[in-house]
C-alpha cells in the first residue's frame, strides 16, 4: 500500500526534490490539473530514492528542512538509524544557533535559547507537551537516550499551531515512526566507556543499544522499538561556599588587623558595602548512573486515508551517590580577630574565631521514571480537508529516597568545636584555602577528638504529569483563485498537576558538642588522607588545601542508632536513619493547570515582482486556571542550641491546609513572511507574542519558615497563585544564503519585548509569638559581662554566659525565648509580576560550508545577546533579571570519506547569571554566575563494510571545570572538576 499526502507544500517540495530543481511553491489553484498529474504519474512508478547517511547527509537534510521551514527553525537529523551526533540530546541541541546548555554531573542537561533559560523553553514529544522533571517545569534532557530520535527542531518564532510556553523556543523531539521509512531496518550497538574521573565505581562501563523497524502486510502495519541502557561511573570533585553575606556586623580591631581597599569620603570612612563568606566547604562525590531508555511505536493503516499510532516511552534513571565533604562555618561580629577586604569590599582574608568544623558523610540515590503514552489519529477525510486527532498521558516523577536501606538522603556530620580560630584566605589561585588552629596546638584535629555534631535526612519525591487532547485540522485550497494554500485550525485541552512533599528529620542524634560523644567513635574508624591531587586542575587546589578524614556511613549510623536513644539524650532527639522523625517537618503541595486553547492558521503563496513570497498568519488563544494545594507544619517558636545553631520549632500533630486560585487567559497573534529573493537568498521576517508560564513552584500558596534560621539567615518564603505568565512580543529578520549543497550562510536578528516579568520582593516582617534570644535582654547583658571580664564575646562564649546568669536549658539542651525578647524580624520571599517592560536583543551568525567532494566540512556559529535584564552588581535592591543570559558559540570540522569520518566540535558559552539569591546569602538576594565554560569534543567512525562500523568518542578532552561566583569573581561559590570521558564501540545496522 503506498501512501499519498495531500499537503499541497509538502508535495512541491517531494517533487522538487526528486527533479533537482529546488523548492517548488505552486501559487495559484489553475496549477493544480498539472500537479495532479505529477502526483499521479509519481504514483504510478517505483522511483529509486538515494539517500546519504553519515555527517554529510544529515547536514543536507538538516539545511533542506530549515530552507523550506516557516519562520525561524534550526534542525539536528540523525546521521543513520540509531546515530545521532551526540548521545546526549541536550549536548547535541547545543550545536544549534543561540542554544546553550547547563550542565548536571559533567553532562548536558537543560538548555537556554537566545538567553532564556530551561523554564522559559517549552519540550515536545512529537508535537506534545512534555511534564518538566519532577517538581519544576524545566526538562531534563540528560535522562533521554538519542537512539531512536529521528530529528531534533528548535522552533524559535511564534507558531499559532503550537502549544504555548516558549518564549526562548520550543523544541521538538521526533521519534522514529516505522510508516514513513517503509521495509526492515535495525542498528545494534555496543559501546565500552572510560570516566577519568572515576576513583570508586567500574573504570568501563557498557552501554547498551537496539533500534528496528519494520513494516508489514504491504505498509498497512508498521511496529519500531528502540532499547537503550546506559551506565556511567565518575567521581565530581568540589568546593563550594554556600554564601555571602552583605554587611555583617564588624568589631572594633587594631588598625594592623585590619585591611580595607575600598574607597573612603571626607571623613576617612569607607564607601560601599562590605561582605564575608558564610563557610568555606570541599568535597567529592562517587556517583554510579544507570539510565534505560525505550520506545515502542505501532501503525495501522487500513487506507490510503487513515493512519493510527500507538506509541510509548519510557525512561528509568537511577543516580547513586556516596560524598564526603569537609568544611567551617562562620559567624561574625566578635568572632571576627581580623581581615583583609578588596576594593568591592569582598573579604579576601579572615581570620574568625568560634563555630565548628566539620567532616560529612552523605549518601542518596535518586530515581527518575518518564512515561508517556499515547494515541494518534490522522485521516484524510476528502482531497483537500485532513483531520488529526492526538492524545497523550506523559508523566516524569522524580524520587530522592530510592536508597533501599535510607527511603532518603542522609548525612552524618562529625566535628568538632574545640578550636581557637579559622583561617580563610582567597587572595592567590583559583581555590580559597581554608586552616583551623585547634586547641590541641595543631592545624589538624586527632581522630580522638571527634565528634557528632548532628544528623539530617530528606526525602521530597515529586511528580509532573500532561493530560492532553488535540484536535487539528487542515484545509488545503484547491478550488479558489487566491494565493491561500492552506487554512489549519484546531483545539485543545491541557491538564497539567505537579506536586510533591517534603519530610525532614531536624537537626538529631546529640546535636552540638556538649555534651561530649567522642567515646562512641574509635580513633580507628577514621582515615586520614591528603589532598593531593584534589581539584588539581585549578591553580591553588592539589595538597594546599589539606587534609580530611573518611569513614564508613553505616557505621556512623549503627553506633549513633545503638548510643544516641532517647534514654541518652533526653526528649525526642534520638538518632535515626529516617526523614519521618519525631522532631522533623512534613509539608506537600501540588498545583493544577487546566488549559483550554483554540487556533486558526492560514498560508499564502503569491509572487511580488516575480519574487516567491509565503506569508503564515495566526492567532491563538488559550484560558488557563490554576489552583494550589498546600498543607504544611505549623511553625511556633525558634530556639537556640549554642553557636551558629537555631531551630524553628513546630506545633505537634497539626497542619495547616492552603487552596488557593487564580486564572489568565492570553490573546497570541503570529505572523511570518518568507521570500526568495534569489534562487540561493532567503530572507524571513516574523512577529509574535509567546509566553511562559511561571514556575510551578511560585504559584503554590502558604507560608514556609526555615527550619534552621541562623543569624542573618532568617529567611521565609510565599507564594503567589495569581502570577501572570511571561507574556513576550517578539521580532526576527534574517537573510539565509543557499549557495551550494550541505552549504549556506546566515545573520538573523532577534528582539523580546518581555512583560510581566517575574521577580522575588522580599519583605523584612515579624510574626507574633516568634520572639529572639539573639539581641534580647540577656543576649546583650551576656555579650557586655564577657567584655567586661576580658573574653571575646563569641555565639559559644554568650550561650555559655547566659547559663552563668541563671537561664537554664530545657529538656532538648536548648534555650527558649523570654516575653521580654523581641520579634524576629524575618525576610519573606514572595513572586510577582513586575510591570516594567524588559527588552532583549541579539544577533545570530551561522555558516556550513561542505568542501565539494573532498569529504570535508566545517560549520560555525555565534550568537551575541544584550538587554536591559542583567543583574547590578553594585546594588543591593532587589532585582528581577533574566538568568541565562549570555553570548555563545560552537564549532565543528569534519572529515568523512572511504569509510572514514572524523569530527571534533567545540562549544562556549560566556559567563551568565545562575540565579538570584544564595542558599546561606543575604536577605539581598545576592546573585550566582557561572563562569565561561568551553568543552571540545571529537567522535571517530569508520565503516569496515556496509554494514559494520567502529567507533571511538571522547568528551570533555579539554578537561574544563565549572566555576560559580558571587556579585564579583573574589565571592567564590563553587568549583567542580569532572575529567575526560572515552568511549570505544561498534555498530551493525542493516537496511
Amino acid at each position: 500500500m503506498k501512501q499519498v499526502n495531500f499537503s499541497k507544500k509538502r508535495l512541491a517540495v517531494a517533487i522538487s526534490m526528486l527533479l533537482g530543481t529546488g523548492v517548488v511553491t505552486p501559487s495559484y489553484a489553475a496549477e493544480e490539473e498539472t500537479t495532479a498529474a505529477i502526483v499521479e504519474d509519481v504514483q504510478e512508478q517505483e522511483i529509486e530514492v538515494i539517500e546519504v547517511s553519515g555527517i554529510r547527509g544529515a547536514l543536507v537534510r538538516s539545511m533542506d528542512l530549515k530552507r523550506d521551514s516557516s519562520g525561524v527553525v534550526d534542525i539536528i537529523s540523525a546521521e543513520d538509524m540509531g546515530k545521532f551526533p551526540d548521545t546526549n540530546l541536550a549536548e547535541s541541541l547545543q550545536r544549534i544557533t543561540g542554544v546553550s546548555v547547563s550542565r548536571t554531573n559533567g553532562e548536558g542537561s537543560q538548555i537556554t535559547v537566545r538567553g532564556f533559560g530551561p523554564q522559559f523553553n517549552l519540550i515536545t514529544l512529537n508535537g506534545r507537551q512534555m511534564p518538566g522533571t519532577g517538581n519544576t517545569r524545566s526538562y531534563s534532557l540528560e535522562n533521554l537516550s538519542s537512539d531512536g530520535i529521528t530529528e531534533l527542531a528548535v522552533i524559535k518564532t511564534a507558531r499559532a499551531e503550537n502549544p504555548s510556553g516558549g518564549i526562548g523556543a520550543i523544541v521538538n523531539i521526533s521519534t522514529i515512526k516505522p510508516l514513513n521509512s517503509p521495509g526492515e531496518k535495525y542498528t545494534l550497538s555496543a559501546k565500552a566507556m572510560h570516566d577519568t574521573s572515576n576513583e570508586e565505581g567500574d573504570d568501563v562501563t557498557p552501554e547498551l543499544s537496539a533500534v528496528y523497524s519494520n513494516t508489514f502486510n504491504d505498509e498497512m502495519f508498521g511496529f519500531a522499538l528502540s532499547v537503550n541502557h546506559h551506565q556511567r561511573d565518575f567521581q565530581q570533585q568540589s568546593a563550594n561556599i554556600q554564601g555571602w553575606q552583605a554587611n555583617v556586623a564588624l568589631p572594633d580591631l587594631n588598625a594592623e588587623d585590619v585591611v580595607d581597599a575600598r574607597p573612603v569620603d571626607m571623613a576617612g570612612n569607607p564607601i560601599g558595602p562590605h561582605f564575608f563568606p558564610r563557610d568555606m566547604n570541599y568535597g567529592f562525590a562517587d556517583t554510579e548512573r544507570e539510565r534505560t531508555n525505550g520506545y515502542v511505536t505501532f501503525q495501522y493503516a487500513p487506507t490510503d486515508d487513515l493512519v493510527l499510532t500507538f506509541d510509548y516511552t519510557a525512561t528509568k534513571a537511577i543516580t547513586a551517590t556516596n560524598s564526603l565533604g569537609w568544611g567551617m562555618w562562620n559567624d561574625y561580629g566578635g568572632n571576627i580577630n581580623s581581615y583583609e577586604l578588596d576594593e568591592n569590599g569582598t573579604a579576601i582574608y579572615a581570620d574568625i574565631s568560634g563555630n565548628d568544623a566539620s567532616f560529612t558523610s552523605s549518601r542518596g540515590t535518586t530515581e527518575v521514571e518518564e512515561e508517556s503514552l499515547g494515541f494518534n489519529l490522522e485521516w484524510q477525510a476528502t482531497e483537500t480537508l485532513h483531520f488529526e486527532l492526538d492524545y497523550h498521558n506523559s508523566s516524569n516523577k522524580i524520587d530522592n529516597g530510592a536508597d533501599d536501606g535510607l527511603g532518603s538522603v542522609g548525612s552524618l556530620v562529625l566535628g568538632s568545636d574545640q578550636l581557637n580560630t579559622k583561617i580563610y584566605d582567597y587572595r592567590t589561585g583559583e581555590i580559597p584555602h581554608s586552616q583551623i588552629f585547634w586547641k590541641n596546638g595543631t592545624n589538624t584535629l586527632d581522630p580522638s577528638e571527634i565528634d557528632s555534631h548532628f544528623s539530617q535526612f530528606v526525602h521530597s519525591p515529586g511528580e509532573s504529569e500532561v493530560d492532553q487532547i488535540q484536535i487539528h485540522g487542515t484545509w488545503e485550497n484547491y478550488e479558489f483563485d487566491i494565493p491561500l494554500v492552506n487554512v489549519k485550525f484546531g483545539i485543545a485541552r491541557t491538564e497539567q498537576e505537579i506536586g510533591g512533599s517534603n519530610a525532614w528529620s531536624g537537626l538529631i542524634g546529640g546535636f552540638g558538642f556538649n555534651p561530649n560523644y567522642t567515646a562512641m567513635l574509635p580513633d580507628g574508624m577514621f582515615n586520614y588522607h591528603t589532598t593531593g591531587g584534589f581539584l588539581d586542575q585549578f591553580s591553588g587546589g592539589g595538597s594546599d588545601i589539606g587534609y580530611y578524614y573518611t569513614f564508613d556511613f553505616d557505621e556512623v549510623a549503627a553506633r549513633s542508632a545503638a548510643f544516641l536513644t532517647n534514654e541518652e539524650l533526653g526528649g525526642n532527639d534520638y538518632f535515626e536513619a529516617t526523614a519521618y522523625h519525631d522532631m522533623g517537618t512534613y509539608g506537600q503541595g501540588a498545583v493544577e493547570e487546566e488549559t483550554n486553547s483554540a487556533y486558526v492558521q492560514s498560508q499564502w503563496e503569491f509572487e511580488l515582482y516575480e519574487i516567491p513570497v509565503q506569508v503564515n498568519v495566526g492567532v491563538r488563544y488559550e484560558e488557563t486556571e490554576v489552583t494550589s494545594i498546600v498543607l504544611q507544619d505549623v511553625p511556633t517558636s525558634v530556639w537556640w542550641k549554642g553557636g551558629s545553631e537555631w531551630h524553628t520549632q513546630y506545633l505537634d500533630g497539626d497542619s495547616n491546609l492552603y487552596k488557593d486560585t487564580g486564572e489568565h487567559d492570553v490573546f497570541l497573534p503570529m505572523l511570518d513572511i518568507k521570500v526568495d529573493i534569489t534562487d540561493e537568498l532567503v530572507g524571513r521576517v516574523s512577529w509574535g507574542q509567546t509566553i511562559a508560564r511561571a514556575p510551578l513552584g511560585s504559584l503554590a500558596g502558604g507560608l514556609t519558615l526555615s527550619g534552621s534560621p541562623k543569624v542573618g539567615s532568617r529567611n521565609g518564603g510565599s507564594g503567589n497563585t495569581n502570577l501572570q505568565p511571561y507574556e513576550s512580543t517578539n521580532l526576527d529578520l534574517s537573510i539565509e544564503y543557499y549557495y551550494a549543497e550541505g552549504s549556506y550562510a546566515q545573520i538573523g536578528y532577534f528582539k523580546k519585548e518581555v512583560e510581566n516579568f517575574i521577580g522575588n520582593q522580599i519583605n523584612s516582617q515579624t510574626i507574633d509569638g516568634f520572639n529572639d534570644i539573639y539581641q534580647g535582654p540577656r543576649w546583650q547583658q551576656a555579650e557586655a559581662d564577657l567584655v567586661a571580664n576580658g573574653i571575646q564575646p563569641t555565639n559559644d562564649a554568650i550561650f555559655q554566659q547566659i547559663q552563668d546568669n541563671g537561664s537554664a536549658l530545657n529538656e532538648q539542651g536548648y534555650l527558649v525565648p523570654n516575653a521580654d525578647d523581641p520579634l524576629i524580624l524575618w525576610d519573606i520571599s514572595q513572586p510577582f509580576n513586575n510591570s516594567e517592560e524588559k527588552e532583549v536583543d541579539g544577533f545570530e551568525l551561522a555558516v556550513q560550508h561542505l568542501f565539494g567532494e573532498t569529504g570535508f566540512g566545517v560549520g560555525a556559529n555565534a550568537t551575541f545577546v544584550d538587554g536591559d535584564v542583567e543583574f547590578d552588581i553594585d546594588s543591593l535592591d532587589q532585582q528581577s533579571p533574566l538568568a541565562g543570559l549570555s553570548d555563545s558559540a560552537n564549532f565543528q570540522v569534519f572529515y568523512e570519506k572511504y569509510g572514514l569520518s572524523v569530527k571534533f566540535t567545540y562549544a562556549w558559552r560566556d559567563e551568565y547569571l545562575i540565579g538570584v539569591g544564595q542558599s546561606q546569602g543575604s536577605s539581598d538576594n545576592p546573585p550566582q554566575f557561572a563562569k565561561e565554560f568551553g568543552q571540545l569534543d571529537m567522535s571517530i567512525n569508520y565503516d569496515i563494510n556496509e554494514r559494520f562500523t567502529v567507533f571511538f568518542d571522547g568528551l570533555n578532552l579539554n578537561d574544563e571545570t565549572e566555576q560559580s561566583f558571587g556579585r564579583y569573581e573574589e565571592q567564590f561559590l563553587s568549583a567542580r572538576q569532572y575529567g575526560p570521558r572515552y568511549t570505544l564501540g561498534a555498530r551493525y545496522s542493516f537496511k
